[in-house]
């Protein structure tokens, strides 16, 4: 199997505030945000285009359950399919269905402490 994960995706994490949050860390540290966060974007080791998104999510937000976190990360993976394949052979708890959009493919995970993690095969020039 290729690698499995390539990099970090996205940070998101609960918030009191979200747009207040976005405001604060444009105003004080500079980030680009939008409606959905903030979009970083970076090029890999073979000069292709990439990103890794940062987002405030709303305190009852059920997006990362079923962990109890507050926060919840992204990693970019290649060949999500069989990634994900991989991981139930090995008995990692997969949650939901596999995702797919234009700009890519999403699987979920449990680690071995219940977090949700999020993984990610990106289309990136499609973001």
């Amino acid at each position: 199997m290729k690698k499995r994960v390539t990099g970090i995706g996205g940070i998101f994490f609960k918030a009191k505030d979200p747009k207040a949050s976005k405001d604060w860390y444009k105003k004080h540290l500079g980030f680009d945000t939008d409606d959905y966060g903030s979009t970083f974007k970076w090029q890999d080791k073979d000069g292709n285009d990439c990103t890794t998104q940062w987002s405030p999510f709303p305190e009852d937000t059920t997006y990362y359950e079923p962990s109890k976190k507050d926060f919840m990360f992204n990693y970019r993976v290649e060949n999500l399919v069989e990634l994900l394949k991989v991981l139930k052979e090995e008995g990692v708890t997969i949650v939901g269905d596999m995702e797919e959009y234009a700009y890519g493919k999403f699987g979920w995970i449990l680690d071995n402490d219940g977090n949700k993690i999020e993984l990610w095969e990106p289309i990136d020039s499609e973001l």
